[in-house]
């Protein structure tokens, strides 16, 4: 008996293509399954988890009852963030904060002083400082939630069982623990 025959097979029985292709998935398998890889983010690498505060400013969001969604957000304890998409989990509601609509009025002698807006419409939207808080890893390029920095200007997507807002960071602290 021959090694190869006249048809490319090993010992009459086995094709060396059939062999070969065998050979290149039980590779493959062990590459996926057994060869150990990398684990968790670049950012992960070296990082301490520390409580961050960050304040995120919300202008012109409009809502049938602004009290009520502002209420809401007082009165709940945590919420769901969402940085470039990609879901983060929740994080605390520390404060929340209006802040006043008011319009430019020059004044007879040349100056400008800022009053409350009167405008109508204004009663359907709302200006808020919200502060959150929750853990993140420390980097040397800064604060990172999940695998998203989160630095000044950084949109925040806020989401809980009444309302989806964007937001946009206005502040970032570190405390200590």
């Amino acid at each position: 008996m021959t090694l190869l025959d006249s048809k490319g097979r090993l010992f009459g029985k086995v094709s060396i293509l059939d062999l070969a292709a065998g050979l290149i998935i039980l590779m493959v398998l062990f590459g996926i399954f057994l060869y150990p890889g990398t684990s968790g983010s670049v950012a992960q690498v070296g990082a301490v988890t520390k409580p961050v505060e960050v304040d995120v400013m919300v202008r012109g969001l409009t809502s049938s009852d602004p009290e009520r969604l502002l209420e809401t957000l007082k009165t709940a304890e945590t919420t769901d963030i969402i940085i470039r998409n990609q879901p983060y989990g929740q994080v605390n509601i520390k404060a929340v904060r209006t802040l006043p609509r008011s319009v430019a009025v020059p004044q007879p002698d040349g100056g400008v002083k800022a009053l409350p807006d009167p405008r109508p419409e204004l009663d359907y939207t709302i200006d808020m400082l919200i502060t959150l808080v929750g853990d993140a890893q420390i980097t040397d390029t800064g604060p990172v939630f999940g695998n998203s920095k989160v630095k000044v200007g950084t949109q925040i997507e806020l989401d809980g069982d009444l309302y989806n807002f964007n937001t946009s960071t206005v502040d970032v602290r570190v405390l200590e623990n």
